[in-house]
């Protein structure tokens, strides 16, 4: 009899990953369940919802042994407190100081889970045919151009194929994700039909429940100006301000006013109407390509979305610079297309890359 191929499940303590060891151990996979530790229980202040980082990780860890216990399943923790400090914690500060807004989450994807955490659990002794998660994603190969594909799952409410977007070929080769033919009822169906102890539990998307600034550092007082380059207030920090922000801009009165664009150099925020975050042409940079390599100067229709939570948006782009960078010009204007958020461009079902807007 062949020998069961290895899986190691990312499990978070959350019905989705639960599911996933759950589906993969039933169809015969020998699995183990794997957890990264990367916050400290003292380090972070009181959370006020489940979040991916947070004070209550011990908490997750231990409904996680407890789903393993229930499932008979092997279960680690890998340790990468200074890893995720070092990749994510840092690159989320300097984005902010710079005047982008990161998607944290995304680069976590490529680089802690399905990076440094499958290196740790090589380091324990743990190797493995294949890495699964509790994505809402589906993978497939392509025979014809001998690439593997990122597909959207097929529920459109739950699908989280923007988050896998920036993963390397090699890490879609052995990747898994049993949950991307099914909805969210059906996974909370399957756990309560298996009496899983997570079955009911809150589920968590966010990198961050509590306000995102307490992980940020102080920054320096500066100039709100208007499009016209007149002061118009002074702001605490442009850490605090993002494109297309509203509310608590430290301006009073007058117009409705929006957080057109964020100026590091000079430390400014600029603020204008609604009409003048429209955007129609912009660059996509650090581009990893998934589908397909774009040919050199080629065109190609396609959707994109500007954050996980937007319209897919009609466009045509262009790769310049070897692939490296990406013009995209939408079709229709749209508003607060925001710098350092993830451009993800998609051909039908099929992802066919990513990478940060410039």
């Amino acid at each position: 009899m062949a020998q069961a191929k290895r899986v190691l499940v990312a499990m978070s303590g959350g019905v989705d990953s639960s599911v996933a060891a759950l589906l993969l151990k039933q169809a015969g996979y020998e699995v183990t369940g794997v957890t990264m530790k990367i916050s400290s229980e003292d380090a972070i202040p009181t959370r006020r919802k489940p979040a991916c980082f947070g004070e209550k990780k011990n908490e997750e860890i231990k409904a996680v042994e407890t789903v393993a216990e229930h499932l008979g399943i092997d279960f680690h923790i890998v340790d990468l407190r200074q890893e995720y400090e070092d990749r994510i914690l840092n690159y989320f500060r300097q984005e902010y100081s710079s005047g982008r807004t990161p998607n944290p989450c995304v680069k976590c994807n490529a680089e802690i889970k399905f990076g440094l955490l499958l290196d740790g659990c090589r380091r324990l002794g743990r190797d493995y045919d294949y890495f699964a998660t509790g994505h809402y994603a589906r993978v497939k190969h392509d025979e014809r151009s001998g690439r593997w594909l990122l597909l959207k799952g097929l529920d459109p409410k739950k699908d989280q194929s923007y988050f896998l977007s920036l993963l390397s070929q090699k890490q879609l080769s052995r990747s898994l994700f049993p949950l991307g033919e099914l909805s969210k009822a059906e996974v909370r169906k399957i756990a309560r039909d298996h009496n899983l102890p997570v079955s009911d539990k809150e589920e968590s998307q966010d990198f961050y429940a509590g306000d995102y600034r307490d992980l940020l550092d102080k920054g320096k007082p500066g100039s709100i100006k208007d499009l016209k380059g007149q002061t118009i207030g002074r702001h605490n920090g442009i850490a605090n301000y993002t494109v297309g922000q509203r509310r608590g801009l430290g301006v009073a009165g007058g117009q409705r006013l929006y957080v057109i664009r964020i100026e590091a150099t000079t430390n400014t925020v600029y603020l204008g109407e609604e009409k003048d975050l429209l955007t129609e042409k912009f660059s996509v940079e650090g581009m990893n390509w998934i589908a397909r390599l774009p040919e050199a100067g080629q065109e190609i229709k396609a959707k994109v979305k500007i954050r996980y939570k937007s319209p897919e948006l009609d466009c045509r782009l262009v790769a310049e610079n070897g692939g490296r960078t990406v013009e995209v010009t939408l079709q229709e204007p749209y508003k607060a297309v925001t710098p350092g958020q993830v451009a993800v461009l998609y051909e039908g079902e099929s992802v066919l890359g990513a990478g940060f807007i410039h």
